[in-house]
């Protein structure tokens, strides 16, 4: 097996900020912004976004988890993970722009289980998807309006994101 790295911590960094003005841009500022990280690492990512955005916008957003692990379509066929909290913050999403956060979009079958556990909380004006690596390979239509890096990959290889806070070191690699 063969591994390279494809996002080192500059490029992570870099990616993280472009999206951060990105949603900035989108939402005319950061005004009822939601975000909502996917965990693990999208929890972590949404943090980081949160961060920047209000950094760049002057004003806090509101950052929370949300679990999708009952909501997913192949519970039946695959192991999971034990579910972690969903943390929704005070003021809830209804009437606010969510922006869903996860670290690698492939099938879309995890943001199809985070739209049906949105259902369960609230009702947002409007949801958004962002993604440090969007890797392809789609099985529903569902696309990000935020992107780190395209990274084109094979079905047979493995996109693994690594950050300090949860692995102790900074990158993306693909595992082939």
């Amino acid at each position: 097996m063969s591994t390279r790295i494809v996002l080192h911590q500059a490029d992570i960094t870099r990616a993280l900020t472009r999206i951060s003005h990105e949603i900035l841009e989108s939402n005319r500022g950061p005004e009822n912004l939601v975000l909502l990280g996917i965990p693990t690492r999208g929890v972590t990512l949404a943090r980081r976004i949160g961060a920047l955005v209000e950094q760049f916008g002057g004003a806090s957003v509101p950052v929370g988890a949300l679990d999708v692990t009952m909501y997913r379509d192949d519970l039946h066929r695959n192991p999971t993970r034990a579910p972690q909290p969903t943390s929704i913050p005070p003021g809830g999403i209804d009437g606010k722009v969510v922006v869903l956060v996860d670290d690698v979009l492939f099938s879309g079958r995890s943001i199809r289980a985070a739209l049906d556990a949105l259902q369960d909380i609230g009702r947002p004006t409007a949801v958004r998807l962002a993604t440090l690596v969007d890797r392809g390979h789609r099985e529903l239509p569902i696309r990000p309006d935020f992107v780190g890096k395209n990274l084109p990959s094979s079905r047979d290889e493995r996109v693994n994101v690594r950050l300090d806070e949860t692995d102790g070191r900074e990158e993306v690699t693909i595992e082939s």
